[in-house]
């Protein structure tokens, strides 16, 4: 559970006015209580994910070798 106050009792005493404060504290509140289904990434897609990134690592290694390859 998102601890709000001690939040806000950290912004006050780094100095921010009361307003600044609540309207932070509303700000992570809001955030952390609402969050964006569309924003989240499923197995599939970080499967997908490992997927492309694999396949530029391969081709990153296979250039690095064929320019070693070339140079000596």
């Amino acid at each position: 559970m998102l601890d709000t106050h001690s939040i806000a009792r950290s912004l006050s005493e780094a100095g921010l006015p009361p307003a600044q404060v609540n309207a932070v504290t509303d700000g992570i509140r809001n955030a952390a209580e609402q969050p964006s289904r569309d924003r989240l990434a499923t197995r599939e897609d970080l499967a997908a994910l490992e997927a492309r990134l694999t396949w530029r690592l391969v081709g990153a290694m296979a250039a690095i070798g064929a320019i070693l390859h070339w140079i000596g």
